[in-house]
């Protein structure tokens, strides 16, 4: 079955999107087209990006890097829930982002934002980042108000578009996740040097 993993982009103190996130993952969890897994960046500490050569180059020679990758390479698709701040996505997503690259490649995308204006500039920022990994963002998305959303600007009390909103953001993730299987599927390319046929390599490059 497709998996999802629900990316809980902001780590500060007394952050809202545990709220918005439990949320998005209570509400995809009443589907039965897809598994879904909450990913908190909290959990996942990583340095200003350390490493000597870019991801894309291969396996990272520091464990945090290479754990941040284990824990987000199983995963068929992603939604990321993410605050706007200043006009922008959180650096400490950007920078989870950045310390990855195959294990995002040919998954699909969706965008949970909140923020005063419903994050949607964090939004386009984050859709130019992940298309530029390859990946699928998808058109839907799901835009919290801080002023209308977040009860006494605390609780999260979401309007009942949202809902719909996300169901539909989570239809084109788990199709698009669905259409993409094929390009994550383990490769078995032939090299052959020479003419000598019995001298040809055989190399499996798994994304």
């Amino acid at each position: 079955m497709i998996r999802i993993g629900i990316i809980l982009g902001s780590t500060r103190p007394n952050r809202k999107g545990p709220q918005v996130a439990q949320w998005v993952l209570d509400t995809a969890s009443q589907r039965v087209d897809a598994e879904f897994e909450l990913i908190d960046l909290r959990d996942h500490p990583l340095p200003h990006l350390d490493e000597p050569a870019p991801p894309m180059f291969g396996p990272s020679i520091h464990a945090h890097t290479r754990a941040w990758a284990e824990r987000i390479a199983p995963f068929d698709g992603f939604v990321v829930v993410t605050p706007e701040y200043n006009g922008g996505a959180p650096g400490v997503l950007k920078n989870a982002i950045d310390h990855a690259f195959a294990e995002w490649n040919d998954k699909a995308v969706g965008f949970v934002s909140y923020g005063a204006g419903g994050g949607a500039r964090a939004v386009v920022q984050l859709r130019t980042v992940c298309s530029t990994l390859g990946m699928a963002d998808v058109g839907y998305q799901v835009a919290i108000s801080l002023l209308t959303d977040f009860e006494n600007n605390a609780t999260f009390t979401p309007r009942e578009h949202h809902s719909d909103a996300l169901h539909k953001t989570l239809d084109q993730v788990i199709a698009w996740s669905t259409a993409l299987a094929p390009l994550r599927r383990p490769v078995t390319v032939t090299v052959t040097e020479g003419t000598d046929h019995d001298d040809a390599e055989q190399l499996s490059v798994t994304r």
